[in-house]
């Protein structure tokens, strides 16, 4: 039985964006295995599977043997991490406060990390513009950024 759940479990890791294990539990139990949060912990540490930032906002379980080449990516979130100190939205414009100097760095880094909907960003000396297609992906990804900051 544990070995057709992990099977089960690298399948849906590779067609599906799982986020948490609580969707992995509910996709599981969908899909006929009787499993609870315990059980896909030790599952998720079993098969090495690890967290990875999701294009879309937000970050998604892979495989070891699939996690893309993230050490560019590392990087830009490394500069943006430390260049911002506050991050806000109106509409479907968000603001990044940086330090003085930097806004073009975080700007920079922002652009790296090719998100969803960015359609471009506006750097000032400690003030970042980063404007998205609309509010709610204004909304997403002004808390991926702050969950970025916070580390």
């Amino acid at each position: 039985m544990k070995k057709e759940r992990h099977e089960k479990i690298i399948e849906l890791v590779r067609t599906s964006k799982v986020g948490t294990q609580d969707e992995l539990v509910d996709m599981l139990r969908e899909a006929g295995y009787d499993v609870s949060q315990a059980t896909i912990s030790r599952d998720i540490k079993e098969l090495r599977l690890q967290k990875a930032a999701a294009p879309s906002f937000g970050y998604r379980y892979v495989l070891p043997d699939e996690r893309p080449d993230s050490t560019g990516d590392e990087r830009l979130q490394d500069i943006f991490r430390k260049s911002v100190s506050n991050v806000d939205y109106a509409a479907n414009i968000i603001v990044i406060k940086t330090m003085a100097a930097l806004g073009s760095a975080a700007c920079a880094a922002v652009d790296g990390m090719k998100y969803d909907g960015i359609v471009g960003t506006l750097a000032g000396d400690d003030t970042g513009l980063i404007i998205v297609r609309s509010e709610e992906q204004a909304r997403r990804l002004c808390e991926h950024l702050r969950e970025l900051i916070e580390g």
